[in-house]
Parts: structure tokens; sequence; C-alpha cells
């Protein structure tokens, strides 16, 4: 923590959610990152970075993740992807999968998390949907992560409704609550998951994937 929060008179009353030890958990990443690597980035207080990064006024890093592959590819790929004419389906650019991979984690022990699931949970800390709706106040959103992470301490992270896959769940962990002697929180599972989400394997695997959501990865830019 920097210090700076709690910044509110707000008595949050967080609800939480355990994610027991042995859970497959997923995520898109960088391929020349590892799978299991928290983000060391620290977001803009006011606008670049991702909605529930750390800051400078609270110095965590983060690492989001989903419950099933779909919504993981969902939550990295189809944000602000409209359904073409006439067929209906939304085409993912090359781009968005060159040089990334989809892994599969698991859990090492459990993991407390605040839930923002639900209407009473939101409320739990004094929010709404809009919390999770507006794509143009990350800001607003990381500032709250902040006075939640400091209303709960013992809270490793943060789950809420995907999005693009709605019913299913995506999270955040923090990393200075996940710290553990012999390794951090989870696993990687090497042989799930799909390694280079830009090669023809790859995308012919993300399809399949993605074809319940009337979504695909179109062919490379550039010749490979």
């Amino acid at each position: 923590m920097g210090g700076f929060f709690p910044m509110i008179d707000l008595k949050l009353r967080p609800n939480r959610r355990v994610i027991p030890a042995g859970t497959e958990l997923w995520r898109v990443h960088r391929s020349i990152h590892a799978p299991d690597a928290f983000n060391p980035r620290l977001a803009d207080i006011h606008f670049d970075g991702g909605r529930f990064d750390g800051t400078v006024l609270d110095r965590y890093h983060s690492l989001y993740l989903a419950e099933t592959a779909l919504t993981a590819l969902a939550e990295s790929v189809l944000r602000s992807r409209p359904f073409d004419l006439p067929a209906g389906e939304r085409t993912i650019p090359y781009r968005a999968v060159w040089q990334r991979t989809l892994s599969c984690l698991r859990t090492r022990t459990d993991l407390t998390l605040v839930s923002l699931v639900s209407g009473t949970d939101l409320a739990a800390v004094c929010q709404d949907a809009t919390l999770l709706e507006d794509e143009g106040n990350y800001a607003r959103a990381r500032r709250w992560s902040s006075e939640i992470r400091a209303q709960a301490p013992d809270a490793m992270g943060l789950v809420w409704e995907s999005r693009r896959n709605r019913s299913e769940h995506a999270l955040v962990l923090f990393h200075d609550r996940c710290e553990r002697p012999g390794g951090g929180p989870l696993e990687v599972l090497t042989d799930r998951g799909i390694a280079d989400l830009g090669s023809e394997e790859g995308r012919e695997r993300a399809d399949a994937l993605l074809a319940p959501l009337r979504a695909s990865v179109s062919k490379p830019e550039w010749p490979c």
C-alpha cells in the first residue's frame, strides 16, 4: 500500500468469494512474459491503464484471469468489436493475437477475493454497475479498487461478471496480497492452453473457442 487510502468516509462491507486451491484459471498474455507473471506497470492516475491496475498512489502489480478459456479470450480480444453486416459475425484483427498466448494455470492456495458480481456485491462497496460498465472512466475504477483494498486487507483480488461473456467471471489478483513462501499463488499447466495464438493452428483453435460468441480471428495482415 502507498499509504494514501482510505480517502473516503463511507464504510464499505465487501462480500468475499473464495477460489479454492486446485482451481483452473485462464489468461491471455504477451508470449514473452511468463504465464504467472504479474504486470509490474503502474497505470496513470487519470488515463492509461487497466480497470483495476495499481497506480503511484497504491503500488500493487496486477494479474488478470478468467474462469474459462473462452472468457479469457473474450476479455482480451472482443472489446469494441461490432457484428459485421450482413453475416452478423465479429472479426478480430490479427494484431490482437499476434505474439500472444492463452495459458492455463491452477491455484496453489485458496484465493480470497472481493466479489463484485451481483448488485448486492456492488452495493456492499457503495457502487453500482457503472463501476464495471463505464469504459471511459477507468481512473474511477482504479481509485475504488484501492478503497476496497484499504477496507478489505485480506482481499487478494477482485472478481466480477465478464462484460464480454456474460454469466462467466473475470478476476484480478494483487501481487502484494499473493506473496507466499515457496512461490506464487499459481501453477502453470504447460500441457494446456494455446502457446501461439497467432500461428495457423493457434488461430484455428481460438476460432473454435470463440465460435459461440460469433467471432473469429482474421488472417495475418502480412506474410508469415
